[in-house]
This record gives C-alpha cells, structure tokens and sequence, in this order.
C-alpha cells in the first residue's frame, strides 16, 4: 500500500512539473480547429464533447451546439489569414502539431502573440455572424435594427439584411474572454491574460470599424430613384490587412508582474482598443529554436529581386541563398475545337528558385 501511495505521490509530481514548465502542452485550444480539415457539411459533423474546449467552453458549447460550425468556420478563417498576411515574413504564422497550434507565440508578449489573439477573435465573430445571416441558426437572424431609417430626401433607406454583427460579438466575448477584469487602470500595468483580451477585443473592433455597406437601386429602367441599403462584414483578408496595419503599429505596455524593470518607453497609460499591445521584443526568427517554438528561416524560400521581407536579404537574416533550376510544365496556346473540347499545348520553362542557407 506504501509503495502504490508512493508512486501516486511521483505521478502526482511529474503531471505538476510538467503542467508548470510547459502549460500549452498540457490542454487543447480551440484554435485547433483552425486546423480542421473542410468537407461537406455531413462530415464536419462534431460533438461538443469531440473538440479541443475549456470546460467553460464546452458547458457554452452543449449549451448552442448550432454555433459550433460558425466556430469552426471561425477559426480556419484567422488560421488561413494569419499565414497568408505573414507569408513572406521571418515569422509566417506557424503552426505547430501539439495541442496549443501556436507554440511558443501564444505566452510570449510579443506582437505575434498580439496578432494571433486579436485574428482568432475577429475570424470567430466574421464565422458566427455570417452563419447567423445565412440562416444557419434559430438563435439569431439578420440584424433589424437598422430599418425604417434612411433619406427620403436622397431616395435611400435602410432594408435587406445586415449581418448581425453584435450577436457575433457578443457570443466571442462570451467563448473567448477571461473573467478576469482588466486592472490596467489602477495598478499601471497589464497581466498577459489583460493583454490577450485587450487584443481579442481589438480583433472584434476590426470587424466593427471594416463593415462595408452595400446598396440595391429601385426604380423604372434601373433609375434608381429609391436604393435600398444594408451593412455586412468585409471579407476577411481586408480585416486582416487592418490588423496587419495595427500590428506594425502595436503599443508596448508595461508587465505588470515585472514593473520593476519597466522600460521608459513603456505606456503606463491604457491605450484604445483599435490598438494592439504587447510586453515584450519579438525574436529575430533567423534561427531555429526548438525550445521557444521558433522554426527559423533556412530553407525558406526568398526573392532576390525584392526590397521587401521577401528579400533574399532579410528573409535569409544575411546567411546568404542557394539558387535552383526548376522545371516549370504547365498547358499554354489552349484552343476551343468544334465540337467539344479544348486543345493545349504542353509548354516548359526553367525558373531561378532561391531559398535561404
């Protein structure tokens, strides 16, 4: 009985150790399903019971279980973007095969760790909220509040269907955010989990500040005479090339457990929620780093002939490039023959691919 209380006692120890140097290891993220392969509807069929979810999540998830492929949808979205907007960058949003998607990136207080919080919040407002538009949801419809109103002195009103963005809003506060009250007010500082819901709120604001309105024309012979109007979300690279924007522009704040060694040119002060913030320098990402996530850029491939991040220069930290010829077969001179199909050509040619050392 000793022995068998013994060796509890050191699995007991080894899951706490475990939990404290490596805490993402330890639990599943939602923005897992970021990852998720698509498919037809009838195979994305999930249980709530069967995705990566905090328990409070889950109890919100058994509770509208009509939200989860807005979710889902949600958080392909962010994932998708996120690489696409740093795809020519030293960090291209990578993601990792263990349960917290991001690594390293999710705790560090970098602007990448800003980034990341404020596209998964946006992409899960952008998927809930079209889904509420669409129908997809007994819950919550189009957004009527808008109409009745307009000008009848310039011959539009407010009518279709606007996308019920405070729904989505709300219910991304309700899965994502922390009950823990941002204290930055009073005590000159943020917490990381301050920090990560000011900026999922600024992924939210995104959503807010990028809507575009869109109008039909009314009237004899398309006179338009009288337009009918309504808002929607704007595709979601133009809300990721916002907070792209943002990130460049981000806000280094003050480490509230750390305020001892506070940086002059920290803010003490809060700072609006269309802005990002964070506490710490990102790292170069030149080289690779097995125990902060970073995966370094050798072997990535780069311009020579840019000026940008896609640089030979930057991208390969001044390591220099290999260059290789690549054989390039595709169909060309393609012609419509009667009847019915169409002819091509099979046309090669050899390209200068670079990738860095």
């Amino acid at each position: 009985m000793e022995t068998r209380s013994c060796g509890v006692r050191h699995m007991c120890t080894l899951t706490l150790l475990l939990v404290s140097v490596c805490p993402l290891c330890c639990r599943a993220s939602w923005m897992r399903l970021g990852l998720t392969p698509t498919g037809p509807p009838e195979d994305q069929d999930q249980d709530c019971a069967d995705v990566p979810l905090s328990p409070r999540q889950k109890d919100l998830c058994r509770k509208k279980p009509f939200l989860l492929p807005g979710v889902q949808s949600g958080a392909r979205l962010a994932v998708s973007e996120c690489q696409s907007q740093f795809r020519h960058e030293r960090w291209n949003c990578s993601t990792t095969e263990d349960a917290s998607v991001f690594g390293h990136e999710l705790t560090s207080g970098t602007k990448e760790t800003a980034f990341i919080y404020a596209m998964m919040a946006a992409g899960l407002v952008h998927g809930v909220t079209r889904s509420c538009s669409q129908g997809n949801m007994t819950e919550c419809s189009c957004d009527t509040r808008l109409q009745g109103g307009g000008s009848q002195v310039e011959g539009w009103h407010w009518g279709g269907c606007s996308d019920h963005i405070q729904y989505g809003i709300w219910f991304s506060r309700k899965f994502i955010d922390n009950t823990v009250k941002n204290t930055s007010k009073t005590s000159g500082g943020y917490t990381l989990s301050t920090m990560n819901q000011h900026n999922s709120e600024t992924g939210r604001q995104a959503i807010v500040r990028t809507m575009a309105t869109h109008c039909r024309c009314h009237g004899v012979s398309g006179s338009c005479a009288v337009k009918t109007c309504w808002k929607t979300v704007a595709a979601f690279e133009h809300i990721g090339a916002y907070l792209k924007e943002r990130y460049e522009h981000s806000v280094q704040v003050s480490d509230r457990s750390r305020r001892k060694v506070r940086r002059k040119d920290q803010r003490r002060l809060p700072v609006d929620t269309h802005q990002l913030i964070f506490f710490n320098k990102s790292p170069n990402y030149c080289l690779a780093d097995r125990r902060r996530g970073v995966a370094g850029t050798r072997g990535r491939r780069c311009n020579r002939t840019s000026a940008g991040s896609d640089s030979c220069v930057l991208l390969c930290c001044g390591r220099g490039y290999n260059t290789h010829l690549v054989r390039h077969v595709q169909r060309c001179e393609c012609k419509f023959v009667w009847c019915c199909y169409v002819h091509c050509r099979r046309c090669e040619s050899m390209n200068d691919m670079h990738t860095c050392k």
